[in-house]
């Protein structure tokens, strides 16, 4: 079994790499090629392990459905038949659902109690609290955890052109650097605390919510009064309001077209009740956030809970009757 990640206080940096790999690993630190588990392979899982794959780590994959579990094993990986042979490897990375799915899955005495895995990567957008809770417990076992969410679609995740929000024990964060580059752009490190990449997501996610409520209103109001949506969208993002939110999101609601998901808007209804939940633990009012809930709670109750975020503009268009 290697050794834990975890004794690093007052070491150099080729200290702690000795440490963190042990005598069986140590190779792997100079190498391209790292040993990665891989959980959740949905649309954006499946693009990060492919994307691990093309760049020579050895990627074993596990899912709760077999289909997405074929698909990479067609493109290289091997896959694992239980959570436990994922973790397994020298890295565990995990992309799951939300809390519930992370905390029934992965918060598991047995399972943690005997992983080979030095660190457990979770790039899910989970709360603030899980995080914690998350870090304590794998602490308590002497396996690492980092908090690494992501922003940007699943066609990001494919080009590697993801932001990464990373959180935890700086030696963690160096060790699984060649894995954050392979998936994204760039990292972004906030401090050692695990929560607080779940803290810059969920706030990040609120804001995407907020903006493309914003437009839905807007290009409803357009709309109702002759201007083509898609005229507006033309102003706005080449003048006041450049970049990819307006742009890619303004495109679907103009063309009213949300399919397929890139992200699904019953996703962006869990992101926003945790960005209540956040505000409400640290007494933080968040009055956009209920009105962003209902918006989307009436979305998915007519039917769009699969479709793309944007369908969150159905809602504007059905209290306009338009």
């Amino acid at each position: 079994m290697p050794e834990r990640l975890g004794r690093f206080t007052g070491r150099s940096e080729s200290e702690r790499r000795s440490i963190a790999l042990g005598a069986s690993f140590a190779p792997c630190w100079e190498a391209v090629n790292m040993n990665v588990g891989f959980v959740g392979l949905g649309a954006m899982g499946r693009a990060m392990a492919r994307r691990l794959l093309e760049a020579g780590h050895s990627v074993r994959v596990w899912n709760r459905s077999p289909e997405p579990v074929a698909e990479l094993v067609a493109d290289g990986a091997s896959a694992a038949t239980t959570l436990a042979e994922a973790f397994d490897a020298e890295v565990a990375i995990s992309m799951l659902a939300d809390d519930r799915v992370v905390e029934r899955l992965l918060l598991n005495e047995e399972l943690l109690s005997s992983a080979r895995a030095a660190v457990h990567v979770n790039m899910a957008t989970v709360s603030p609290g899980l995080a914690r809770r998350a870090a304590e417990l794998h602490a308590q076992h002497g396996l690492g955890y980092i908090a690494a969410p992501v922003l940007g679609r699943s066609e990001a995740a494919a080009a590697g052109n993801l932001n990464i929000l990373a959180s935890g024990p700086a030696a963690e964060l160096d060790w699984v650097a060649p894995l954050f580059d392979a998936m994204g752009r760039r990292t972004w490190h906030l401090g050692e605390d695990p929560a607080a990449a779940n803290v810059a997501k969920v706030s990040a996610n609120f804001l995407l919510v907020s903006a493309i409520e914003a437009f839905s209103e807007a290009a409803v109001l357009a709309e109702a009064n002759g201007l083509a949506p898609a005229a507006l969208l033309d102003v706005l993002t080449n003048s006041i309001f450049p970049g990819p939110v307006y742009a890619g999101y303004g495109a679907m609601i103009a063309e009213q077209s949300f399919d397929p998901a890139g992200f699904r808007l019953a996703l962006g209804l869990k992101d926003v009740n945790l960005a209540l939940g956040t505000a409400a633990d640290a007494n933080v009012p968040l009055p956009l956030g209920s009105l962003l809930r209902d918006s989307l709670l009436q979305a998915v109750a007519h039917g769009h809970g699969e479709q793309d975020l944007a369908a969150i503009s159905t809602t504007s268009r059905t209290r306009a009757a338009l």
